[in-house]
């Protein structure tokens, strides 16, 4: 009973937070556009490996060094895009990591042999820490500074959420497709290509200032 209570506050206050937060519209639309890339990134960490064994053949030795090698780019990603989206802006750097993405599902879908894979999983790392940084930095721009906490729980609710949407949506493509992966992959470049076009609604700079604006406002 008292798990269930918890849970039940917990989701309360959660809905409470959405429902405030739709006042700031470009951390809405932000939410929208992590939702949907987050959601192509769970099933390239999820997948990646199942879609190396089934369609190229991959080794259990072949998919381990796949791994390492995700794992090595996303961080070496991770690091050097900080200071390089400083310098050209977080909504533009966010959308270039998205094109990268893109670019990474067609190259897995094109893969005939373990060459052009191992390139796409060197550029998926290179985006997956790279993304998910640059994500969470908007976020905290377009979010009230008294509330960090609380708007960061509806980003990481948000993450959550594509963590199911995107292998259930991969599964769902390969079950009616007969076990087609490589149509499967080709449809998750669509969260990224959504993605892209929602971050297009995002201003960052007209969201931090709502953001800010809270607090003004409160000031004497």
């Amino acid at each position: 009973p008292g798990r269930i209570a918890g849970l039940s506050a917990s989701l309360a206050r959660l809905a409470t937070t959405w429902r405030e937060a739709r006042r700031f519209r470009d951390f809405t639309w932000l939410l929208a556009t992590g939702l949907a890339y987050q959601a192509g990134i769970a099933v390239v960490i999820a997948l990646a490996a199942v879609y190396a064994e089934q369609v190229l053949g991959f080794k259990q030795i072949d998919t381990m060094m796949l791994v390492f090698l995700v794992n090595i780019a996303s961080a070496v990603g991770a690091f050097a895009f900080g200071y390089w989206q400083d310098r050209v802006g977080h909504r533009r750097a966010l959308a270039f990591t998205l094109f990268g993405w893109i670019v990474m599902c067609g190259l897995a879908v094109a893969a005939q042999g373990p060459g052009l894979f191992w390139v796409a999983a060197v550029i998926a790392g290179l985006c997956m820490g790279s993304s998910q940084s640059a994500g969470r930095a908007v976020a905290g721009l377009l979010a009230p500074p008294g509330r960090l906490a609380e708007f960061f729980g509806l980003w990481a609710f948000a993450t959550r959420l594509s963590a199911i949407v995107g292998p259930v949506t991969y599964g769902l493509v390969t079950w009616v497709t007969g076990g087609n992966h490589r149509l499967a992959i080709a449809s998750t470049g669509l969260f990224f290509v959504a993605g892209l076009w929602l971050l297009r609604r995002v201003d960052v700079e007209r969201g931090a200032r709502e953001a800010l604006r809270p607090a003004l406002d409160a000031s004497p």
